[in-house]
């Protein structure tokens, strides 16, 4: 949690300290300390509603993170046009400001959600809700959200994703995993992005990073890719396959059986409508 720069408080959460908020009236003398720790209950039991809602049309949520900059947006254009017509995709952008990230998915003909933090440098729970309630998950098989770029704070706040994607570009170099753990022990995958940079800037050892990583207790897989070029993409795609099906067998498992029949859960889709 952040609890120096205030980012604890969210345009999606400060209405539980506003007046006649649920978190408006502490006990005496504990009033930070009960305030962060009911805003980060409320923040996990918004995440539970979250993931109950995806499970519930059998949605896979993917929560991309990174630094600004490491090529989030780049990835998810990419990965758009190679699952045209295979699966139907939703991308939820957050920013603290503009539509850029939003328009650029848009553009590919995919439904985009814009989430303007304002001064919060993450995504957290509250906002999620909000923007998920602005589609009709039946028809969707993926949602990504791409997060702030940010290595700190989005690691802390569960929105009630599936999977955690892990971005380290290139050009940030490889000892990031040393430094930002909180962020690579949540990852699901990492991946080396702008993996044509390598070749240029060769300080950069990707065993070095996996060595970071490792230390860990991560066993998330680390790939290199290049949305740019192309390179790694295959193994990208693969990974995201095999996260699609396992989150699917996982979400079928915990559903009651006479949830199973109305719950939408695609295989590979083909529809000339979303992407």
């Amino acid at each position: 949690m952040c609890d120096t720069c205030g980012c604890n408080i969210t345009p999606g959460n400060e209405h539980l300290i506003s007046k006649g908020g649920k978190l408006e009236k502490t006990e005496g003398g504990r009033e930070a300390i009960t305030v962060l720790h009911g805003l980060l209950h409320e923040n996990d039991h918004m995440a539970l509603h979250n993931r109950d809602h995806f499970n519930a049309h059998g949605v896979v949520a993917i929560n991309l993170m990174s630094s600004p900059g490491a090529g989030k947006t780049s990835l998810l254009e990419a990965t758009i046009k190679a699952l045209r017509g295979k699966f139907r995709i939703a991308v939820i952008e957050g920013d603290l400001e503009t539509e850029n990230d939003a328009e650029r998915i848009r553009s590919h003909g995919v439904t985009a959600i814009q989430i303007t933090t304002g001064s919060a440098c993450h995504l957290d729970a509250h906002m999620l809700h909000d923007a998920v309630h602005q589609l009709d998950l039946s028809d969707f098989d993926i949602v990504f959200i791409e997060n702030v770029g940010n290595l700190v704070c989005p690691a802390s706040f569960d929105l009630g994703q599936h999977r955690n994607v892990v971005l380290l570009s290139i050009p940030e170099g490889d000892d990031k995993p040393a430094k930002y753990p909180v962020m690579f022990r949540t990852a699901d995958m990492v991946m080396l992005s702008k993996a044509d940079l390598l070749p240029i800037l060769d300080d950069f050892d990707p065993a070095r990073a996996e060595a970071y990583l490792r230390n860990l207790a991560s066993p998330a897989p680390l790939i290199r890719a290049s949305a740019r070029s192309g390179d790694g993409m295959e193994e990208w795609l693969r990974w995201l396959h095999e996260a699609v099906d396992g989150t699917r067998l996982d979400i079928k498992s915990t559903l009651p059986a006479h949830e199973h029949h109305h719950q939408h859960v695609h295989g590979p889709h083909h529809s000339s409508g979303h992407s």
